[in-house]
């Protein structure tokens, strides 16, 4: 049993999205500005979220936050040509999609405040 139903609905939810918009970010589908639309849209959602930065977290909602942070962090041109950067957001996509089962080494973020 899920002990905070609330995150792990966001966390799965938005997970999905996530995957949709980098993947469409990557194909050339997507425009870089509109993958910062969904990071503060995100964050603005998540702050409606009764979520204590206490309670613990699933490796699914680490992996979430670290890619919501990579997104937003490097620019544009490192997002799309950074080979090592892509190699680590596309192994963390596949683990938020439940393409793989082991949660990708150090990829550990943190819910906002």
């Amino acid at each position: 049993m899920q002990p905070y139903p609330q995150i792990e609905q966001f966390v799965n939810q938005k997970s999905q999205q996530l995957c949709f918009y980098l993947n469409a970010f990557w194909s050339g589908d997507l425009p870089h500005q509109e993958l910062q639309y969904y990071f503060w849209d995100t964050l603005e959602e998540w702050s409606l979220v009764n979520a204590s930065p206490v309670l613990p977290y699933s490796h699914k909602e680490h992996v979430f936050w670290y890619i919501m942070y990579q997104i937003h962090f490097w620019p544009e041109i490192e997002l799309h040509n950074n080979v090592c950067l892509c190699d680590e957001l596309r192994g963390c996509l596949h683990y938020l999609s439940d393409e793989v089962q082991r949660c990708p080494f150090d990829c550990i973020g943190v819910r906002p405040h």
